[in-house]
């Protein structure tokens, strides 16, 4: 009897964490499933059960392929071009150079900062009356007269888009940078020394030597912001709000413009969305054969 007590009591210290799992994470999932199957109003009333019909919908709005399609560019441009300049910089800041503190400091006030925040100084900067980023190519004639269609970079899709992406790598590099800055750090300077010695150059050294050794690290990062990516709303919603019409919307803008209308068709969206971001975590892992990184 005493044994089971003593087996039991390291549960009795995990009973908070797990009950506050239960009630943040898994109650809510369960609520989300059970209302995509329901037929619920734009007040939020529950009129009945509705079958697959949310679903079904779904995949019939005309929108659904190509906002899909865009969420997977967004992510994979983002995070891939997150990760590329994350390992020049972990490289930088892994050197020692005058003033290598305050710029490590410098780095993190995108992160700090808030996301909504940064989304609309980037909007100002690229109104196309009055934004600094016009002014500045109108000062050196790049953009010959204010106000037009070529300034207007919000208002084209294809432009728009592009600016999004580069404020959420913005946003998002400090992390991926400080991720793999401490994968760098806990790379011995022995192994290095022993590439020296077999006639390694610099550049087969990173190639054969730290890229390797980092790979857990660009795992965790790449992880991480593939998630925050693909559920990022405040960029997409502060510069464009996914418009004009759902030409720069993701999935995730896509599902709030459903909840207007259609409760429960939303909720379909935002289970499809889960499972999405799923599948392409697992077709990451499988695909950078992670057992082998982590063990």
């Amino acid at each position: 009897m005493i044994l089971a007590l003593r087996r039991l009591a390291p549960l009795m210290w995990l009973s908070p964490a797990i009950a506050l799992i239960g009630v943040v994470v898994l109650w809510p999932v369960v609520v989300l499933v059970q209302s995509s199957f329901q037929q619920i109003g734009g007040e939020g009333f529950v009129v009945g059960y509705n079958g697959t019909a949310n679903y079904v919908n779904l995949f019939h709005e005309p929108d659904f392929v190509s906002v899909l399609l865009r969420t997977v560019l967004w992510v994979v441009a983002v995070v891939g071009v997150t990760v590329l300049l994350s390992l020049g910089l972990a490289q930088l800041f892994n050197q020692r150079f005058p003033g290598r503190r305050v710029t490590r400091w410098a780095l993190i006030i995108p992160w700090a900062a808030s996301v909504m925040m940064t989304a609309l100084i980037f909007k100002w900067a690229l109104d196309p009356n009055v934004g600094v980023v016009n002014v500045i190519l109108h000062r050196i004639g790049v953009v010959r007269q204010l106000g037009s269609n070529q300034a207007d970079w919000l208002g084209n899709p294809t432009s728009a888009l592009i600016w999004m992406m580069g404020v959420a790598v913005f946003v998002s590099l400090p992390f991926t940078t400080y991720a793999l800055l401490s994968g760098l750090q806990g790379i011995s300077r022995d192994v290095y020394e022993a590439a020296a010695i077999d006639g390694a150059t610099s550049w087969k050294s990173y190639l054969r030597v730290t890229l390797p050794l980092l790979r857990p690290a660009i795992l965790v990062a790449t992880l991480i912001n593939v998630i925050n990516v693909f559920n990022s709303f405040p960029i997409i919603w502060e510069m464009t709000r996914g418009g004009p019409g759902y030409e720069t919307s993701t999935s995730t803008i896509y599902m709030i413009d459903l909840k207007e209308s259609d409760v429960g068709q939303a909720a379909a969206m935002s289970v499809f969305n889960f499972l999405l971001v799923i599948v392409i975590v697992l077709v990451y892992l499988s695909t950078t054969r992670w057992k082998e990184q982590v063990g």
